[in-house]
């Protein structure tokens, strides 16, 4: 065998096994982390006589979903969770898109500081503003109102929105915007129907994530809503808790998995409708 094969030839180290080895172990452990809670819920959610261990049942029953999916304890709180789901994701990204065109398009004096500041705000805890938010809520009388628990998770939602509808539209080349603008559209115009379109893959995404976190907030509308009608699917999940320490977990994980579908349709539903890049094909001449 000549000298050029044989240098041809490696052998793995044992560092380099080992390493994989770790590495291998790490995500199997992680794995089993995510999938043990899941594994849970779907065989409790079928069990009669669930308890807080994981166990394969004896027999498969769907009482639990019969007993869940009433109208006062599964309908009504989803429909209330939807409201205010999509309320503060609609809200959010209408006035962070329009937040982040001038920041994007735009040179100003104090853009940096600005932005600095927007992203400060997303910092500051939920738990610190409660007391003047509750406070002027009672002066403004939204309390126990669900467009107020719009509103203010709206704006505690806006400063990480443009901050990403920032980095989305900045990928949208300027020349397209400024051949519109010599056809004489405004800027406006040129935002609705050369930006928007191109960034949709980037609303989505916005979209999702703001309304994930409206979805799964347990406790601004504890603090906010007082009527039981009223509240989300977040907060109605707590009545599965009884006293002293009495749970229901069949009911509870039958009720999880309700709570988790249109989480699940969302997600797909978006992932349809905005591609899964951005579609600048053919919006720059070659």
């Amino acid at each position: 065998m000549s000298v050029a094969a044989m240098s041809t030839l490696t052998v793995d180290s044992p560092v380099r096994n080992r390493g994989r080895w770790l590495a291998n172990i790490i995500l199997v452990v992680l794995g089993i982390i995510f999938v043990v809670p899941i594994a849970w819920i779907v065989l409790s959610s079928i069990n009669p006589a669930a308890t807080v261990s994981m166990s394969i049942p004896d027999g498969v029953t769907f009482d639990n979903f019969a007993q869940v999916l009433t109208f006062n304890q599964s309908f009504l709180p989803l429909w209330n969770s939807a409201i205010i789901s999509f309320g503060t994701a609609a809200l959010t990204v209408v006035v962070g898109i329009l937040a982040a065109y001038p920041l994007s398009r735009f040179n100003m004096r104090f853009q940096r500081g600005f932005l600095y500041s927007v992203l400060f705000g997303s910092c500051l805890p939920i738990t610190a503003l409660m007391v003047p938010v509750y406070a002027m809520f009672v002066q403004l009388r939204l309390l126990d109102s669900l467009l107020g628990v719009v509103l203010f998770m709206a704006a505690t939602s806006l400063p990480m929105a443009i901050w990403m509808l920032k980095n989305f539209m900045d990928s949208v080349p300027v020349s397209l915007e400024e051949a519109a603008w010599v056809d004489g559209a405004s800027p406006m115009r040129a935002l609705a129907q050369i930006v928007l379109p191109l960034m949709r893959p980037g609303i989505g995404v916005v979209f999702i994530f703001v309304f994930t976190q409206a979805w799964g907030n347990f406790f601004v509308p504890f603090v906010l809503l007082f009527s039981a009608e009223k509240m989300p699917a977040s907060v109605a999940i707590f009545q599965f808790f009884g006293n002293h320490g009495a749970v229901a977990y069949g009911q509870l994980a039958a009720f999880a998995m309700v709570y988790s579908v249109p989480i699940l349709v969302l997600y797909l539903l978006m992932q349809r409708l905005t591609g899964s890049s951005f579609a600048l094909a053919g919006g720059v001449k070659g």
